[in-house]
């Protein structure tokens, strides 16, 4: 088995979670990042395809991660089972989630926020409850694109025009802006999010 080196502020899978990795031939931390961006990319490509617009429900949530994530993980699409040091308490996934959906819909129906800071929250909450055992950023930051760009008719999100898998300034830059969207201040967020 694999062990994983995790960039500052990402979530250690368990070993149970490790187990569920489909290409056994992956070594290293960079294969198994190759491995998921191809990955991605045909999630990108379905995307792109389908034009997604009813996005605010558990059902698309979960079809998108396994899209992005099925060639490389047997439990892609499936929320997590086990408590992490980030998230919500695993059963409470479902509420939350559910929650969620229902405030992003409000939000957008009596425009409570600008088109960027309903995408912004949302992509926050979807973080703070870590839905699934590994992608949960990027997932997210997905998430909150598709709203942008399918939704609202608005361009994505650059998400700092950097690579925030790897460890760095930028990575930095975006976990500080979560933890201060922690605390309701959304401004480093919205910041980041238009760089």
């Amino acid at each position: 088995m694999m062990k994983f080196h995790y960039p500052e502020g990402a979530t250690p899978l368990d070993p149970n979670e490790i187990e569920g990795l489909i290409p056994t031939h992956i070594t290293t931390r960079a294969e198994l990042d190759r491995w998921e961006q191809d990955n991605i990319n045909e999630a990108l490509a379905w995307i792109e395809e389908r034009k997604p617009k009813n996005i605010l429900n558990e059902s698309f949530i979960k079809s998108l991660h396994r899209r992005m994530f099925c060639n490389v993980w047997k439990w892609a699409g499936k929320f997590r089972q086990s408590d992490k040091s980030v998230g919500v308490p695993w059963h409470q996934i479902h509420t939350d989630l559910k929650l969620l959906c229902d405030d992003a819909k409000y939000w957008i129906d009596n425009k409570t926020f600008s088109e960027d800071e309903i995408a912004a929250r949302f992509h926050h909450r979807l973080v703070a409850i870590h839905l699934f055992p590994n992608g949960n950023g990027r997932h997210a930051r997905l998430m909150a694109d598709i709203l942008l760009e399918y939704v609202f008719k608005k361009r994505p999100f650059t998400w700092g025009k950097a690579d925030l898998i790897k460890s760095g300034d930028d990575r930095n830059k975006y976990i500080e802006s979560l933890i201060a969207a922690d605390e309701n201040d959304y401004g480093l967020l919205l910041q980041f999010v238009r760089l």
